[in-house]
């Protein structure tokens, strides 16, 4: 093997490792935990989709000039890829990027070898990964469009509950399909799958984990400038999006989160039913969608019982000991239908009997 194409191989194992592991630790095991050939193409698809969310969510840049930036990466995406285009998006991060961190930059950085392994992967892979990517960035490319600088002292809601579920899509549901057509390309034992309703059910199962995280991150999101609860049913509960700047407001406005955690619950759902059809010799991609379903029930749990869920100071999140401790059962679980059916039936009815007490 030649010099260059081992520089090469080594640069890939740095990006889809050490890079990657840096703008994310949890999709970085779940990266690892996945079966051999789907690791690129997955890998590759994450590290574009971070780098479009670094340059969309920079401050220090106006978000006008954000856009047009995502703009050009998407279209690098698209094709042709322009070196030139690249680097000039590299150059505008590292001269401006200020609020972007170590990890980011090191990504950044790297986009130029990110496009070499994408443009390597093959054509099947490549265009699944186009896909993805240029719907993500349109769902950045909402949050651009839709809601005030951060730094503005304004505020802006989704109008409506279908503008919320079109944005779930967009930044998580088309990953369902991803990943289910990506799945079915690389792992023989998924064969029997009907892509048509194992994508629906791929997708359901990414609106669930970004609506999970939509929920949990309501008071961060709110003093950004961004409340993605829908000003439509804020309306009909008597408040505007400002009141949700109060902590005080949390049982009063529990009436409107309650059903988006029931509609969360709906989707999960599909979750199941996806993760119980992967063949359970696929241990593999068993854990790898086991993961996120069960940390996504346990936040909607903790979510349901916070009283003061409103208060930036009071987070809905799942503690790191019990992340790990739920990996380490869960490889033990993987393959029996019946532990997994008890263990996620089992968080799913904390949920309701907390929406139940509340």
């Amino acid at each position: 093997m030649s010099g260059s194409r081992l520089r090469n191989k080594a640069q890939d194992r740095r990006l889809l490792g050490e890079v990657l592991k840096g703008v994310s630790r949890s999709f970085y095991l779940s990266i690892r935990v996945l079966p051999s050939g789907m690791r690129e193409p997955v890998g590759v698809a994450y590290l574009l989709a971070r780098a479009a969310d670094t340059i969309a969510d920079t401050r220090a840049l106006p978000p006008s000039e954000r856009l047009q930036s995502l703009l050009s990466f998407r279209a690098q995406v698209e094709g042709p890829v322009s070196p030139d285009a690249i680097e000039s998006i590299i150059a505008m991060l590292q001269v401006r990027g200020d609020g972007v961190s170590l990890s980011e930059t090191a990504l950044i950085s790297s986009l130029p070898r990110v496009f070499e392994l994408f443009e390597s992967l093959p054509v099947v892979d490549r265009e699944q990964v186009r896909r993805v990517v240029v719907t993500l960035t349109q769902g950045m490319e909402l949050d651009l469009t839709t809601f005030p600088a951060e730094d503005s002292g304004q505020l802006r809601a989704l109008k409506s509950a279908k503008d919320l579920d079109r944005y779930t899509y967009l930044v998580a549901g088309c990953v369902g399909e991803f990943w289910t057509l990506v799945a079915m390309a690389h792992e023989p034992r998924t064969a029997g799958w009907d892509s048509r309703s194992m994508s629906d059910l791929g997708v359901r199962f990414g609106k669930a984990l970004q609506l999970t995280n939509v929920l949990r991150d309501v008071p961060r999101d709110l003093r950004n400038g961004r409340c993605y609860l829908p000003e439509e049913q804020l309306d009909s509960a008597g408040l505007d999006p400002r009141h949700l700047l109060e902590p005080s407001s949390s049982q009063k406005a529990f009436p409107v989160l309650r059903p988006w955690i029931q509609a969360a619950l709906g989707h999960f759902d599909a979750a199941e039913a996806y993760l119980l059809a992967t063949p359970r010799r696929c241990l593999r991609l068993r854990l790898a969608a086991l993961w996120p379903i069960l940390l996504g029930l346990a936040t909607l749990a903790i979510l349901a019982r916070n009283d003061s869920w409103l208060d930036p100071t009071r987070p809905s999140r799942v503690r790191r000991r019990w992340v790990y401790w739920m990996m380490v059962r869960s490889v033990l679980a993987a393959p029996s239908d019946s532990l997994l059916r008890f263990w996620v039936r089992n968080l799913r009815g904390k949920v309701e009997r907390a929406l139940n007490e509340s």
